[in-house]
């Protein structure tokens, strides 16, 4: 039973680290920071099981880790109002060509790390962005002029 609620306490406080590390954190992960992780993990299993290398101990580890994941996915599939806790919400970093600053601070991203996102999808101006998103997953979305206002998309050209 000490190894569930082991499991349990690690479970609740990797949940917490991932929540503070942030959306670009995560995306954006170096082979360093990857690593890091992998290490993480065997320090965990260390701490859940007291050195318990019986079999037993990783089955109730893992088995209480992917009870409480369902429990989690369950909940917040159930109540919507968990959804921003669980997953986090989109953030608007750019509204008419307006860089907004205040989300980026909080979100802890540069003007130029906005920039090279643009870039990245073909953006060399932010004022053609109508509005720009830093989504849940650390990816950014950008709706431009130039999309926002196409009304049909482009016909197909006719075979001859």
């Amino acid at each position: 039973m000490e190894t569930v609620v082991r499991a349990a306490i690690i479970y609740f406080f990797l949940f917490f680290v991932m929540r503070v590390v942030g959306k670009k954190e995560l995306a954006g992960m170096s082979a360093f920071e990857l690593i890091l992780l992998v290490i993480m993990g065997d320090l965990i299993q260390q701490g859940v099981t007291q050195q318990d290398t019986s079999a037993t101990a990783a089955m109730l580890s893992i088995g209480t880790m992917i009870l409480l994941m369902l429990g989690v996915s369950w909940a917040t599939f159930r109540f919507k109002k968990v959804t921003p806790v669980t997953d986090g919400q989109p953030v608007i970093v750019v509204r008419n060509g307006r860089v907004m600053r205040e989300a980026l601070r909080i979100e802890r991203l540069t003007e130029d790390d906005l920039l090279e996102e643009a870039r990245g999808q073909g953006i060399g101006d932010l004022g053609v962005v109508i509005v720009g998103v830093l989504e849940t997953d650390g990816t950014f979305s950008f709706v431009t002029s130039r999309q926002g206002h196409q009304q049909q998309p482009p016909e197909e050209p006719r075979a001859s």
